[in-house]
């Protein structure tokens, strides 16, 4: 389906992301973090939130559940816990998707770094949402 301008409409998998991503967000700059990009897109791999705090670099990967009374939609449409989609092959592709925002925005050497994975349980009808960050994930 596209709207009037022509683009391609987000698919139901794509919106409960966004929405993820959001509240990640939200979450994080409540934390005293600082948004500092967001969706870094190579065609290897894609980094959802990048952040800083306390001279200190953060990869955000963003992994999002929707439960509603009727069942379980889930942006990564497998299991109940949004963690568990974090397999080697998609940890490689963030791996090479930081080391190119590193050079790609001229990250100094001596700077730290760190990447963590925030996990959003959306309640759709209660209207209640839980955000986890596992922080300092090994790629």
């Amino acid at each position: 389906m596209y709207n009037k301008n022509f683009q391609k409409e987000p698919t139901e998998k794509q919106k409960i992301g966004r929405i993820g991503e959001d509240f990640a967000c939200e979450y994080l700059k409540r934390e005293g973090f600082k948004i500092i990009g967001r969706n870094y897109l190579k065609k290897w791999g894609e980094i959802d939130i990048v952040v800083q705090k306390d001279k200190k670099i953060h990869f955000v990967e963003v992994k999002t559940v929707s439960r509603s009374e009727g069942g379980v939609i889930h942006e990564t449409n497998d299991s109940y816990r949004a963690e568990d989609n974090m397999h080697q092959w998609k940890l490689q592709r963030l791996a090479r998707a930081v080391q190119s925002y590193l050079l790609d925005k001229n990250v100094p050497d001596d700077m730290e770094w760190q990447f963590d994975l925030a996990t959003v349980h959306i309640n759709a009808n209660k209207g209640l949402l839980k955000v986890m960050i596992l922080e300092d994930i090994v790629l």
